[in-house]
């Protein structure tokens, strides 16, 4: 096991690390800055990074919960730090490691993306390149040194969160791998809107996870760039529920308000024409095949295309921002 490594820096009051080791951390809450590496100007990025360290039982978990891998993702990142305000006051049994933004790049660009300052680089998804190349370009690195000296080695269940990315929104979504019990388990305990059954895609961090041994989910909370309190709110609850059913909190289990809809198919409808597109569905509702889910006009409000369900599901995303290029989302069905 690596051990925990100081800097001898202190920023904000609290200590700078480069790699860390909760099991030697005593009881307690702890808040450190992690310094993944220097961007382009030789300053260090930070980021954030908080323990609840509590008693060490035979049974105790350690449950890694991360946020903002994508910049443009605030939901998630306010969803992280109101657990970090919500297990202040609770006892802990176990240890919680929360990291509530990942892509520290992103977020200061107001962008999805990690964005290098190297200018024949092009911003990279972070969410595709895990666990990251310690010999590779910036962003790689940047992720290769999270993975192994901050996430890796220090978790035994591992939450992600996420929301849709801009122009569109998702309800409180949940990816696990129906191969692991333990990620259904999870999914099942954030009391989503719907789950779907994922097998994992290369470079992804719930699949990074899975594959070291980890059980892992990607919750989707909500749209991006946007607040949406009710979505937040839900998202903490669903963590608490899975805190509270590994014994790290005490915490009573909250049951399911509505029937979660679970799916293993996702279909995209995507704008074959640029202009201007109206859904005529809204999330969660069930529609059948050919059914019309959105109507495309031109910049004189001139109908130009209608689309149709290619199948019966769930109706899992819409554009919010009705200017569309072809290619681009319009509905998102859950099969």
């Amino acid at each position: 096991m690596k051990k925990t490594v100081y800097t001898d820096d202190i920023l904000q009051g609290h200590q700078v690390i480069s790699q860390l080791n909760v099991d030697e951390l005593p009881a307690g809450c702890h808040r450190f800055w992690f310094r993944p590496q220097a961007n382009g100007i030789g300053q260090s990025w930070h980021l954030p990074v908080v323990v609840y360290r509590g008693e060490q039982s035979a049974s105790a978990r350690k449950v890694m919960i991360t946020a903002g891998v994508h910049g443009d993702e605030l939901n998630g990142v306010i969803t992280a730090q109101k657990i970090i305000q919500y297990l202040a006051n609770e006892t802990i049994n176990g240890t919680v490691i929360v990291v509530p933004t990942v892509n520290v790049s992103g977020m200061l660009m107001h962008t999805r993306d990690f964005v290098l300052s190297d200018p024949d680089a092009s911003p990279t998804n972070l969410n595709r390149i895990f666990p990251g190349k310690p010999d590779g370009d910036a962003a790689q690195r940047y992720i290769a040194a999270i993975w192994h000296d901050l996430l890796g080695q220090n978790a035994d269940l591992a939450i992600d969160l996420h929301t849709q990315t801009r122009g569109a929104e998702y309800p409180l979504y949940v990816f696990a791998d129906y191969r692991i019990p333990q990620t259904v388990k999870m999914a099942r305990l954030m009391n989503p809107d719907c789950i779907f059954d994922d097998p994992g895609d290369e470079g992804v961090l719930e699949t990074v996870w899975n594959r070291s041994g980890v059980p892992s989910i990607t919750v989707e909370v909500g749209a991006g760039k946007v607040l949406q309190p009710d979505m937040i709110e839900r998202s903490v609850g669903g963590v608490m529920n899975i805190l509270s059913a590994e014994g790290l909190i005490t915490s009573e289990i909250e049951q399911p308000k509505n029937e979660c809809f679970e799916g293993k198919e996702v279909f995209t409808i995507r704008a074959n024409l640029g202009g201007f597109a109206l859904p005529q569905v809204v999330i969660g509702d069930q529609v059948e095949m050919g059914q019309l889910v959105a109507v495309q006009y031109d910049s004189f409000g001139d109908e130009i295309q209608r689309y149709h369900a290619p199948t019966q599901g769930y109706v899992l995303s819409v554009n919010q921002d009705p200017m569309r290029e072809p290619g681009t989302l319009l509905v998102r069905l859950l099969k």
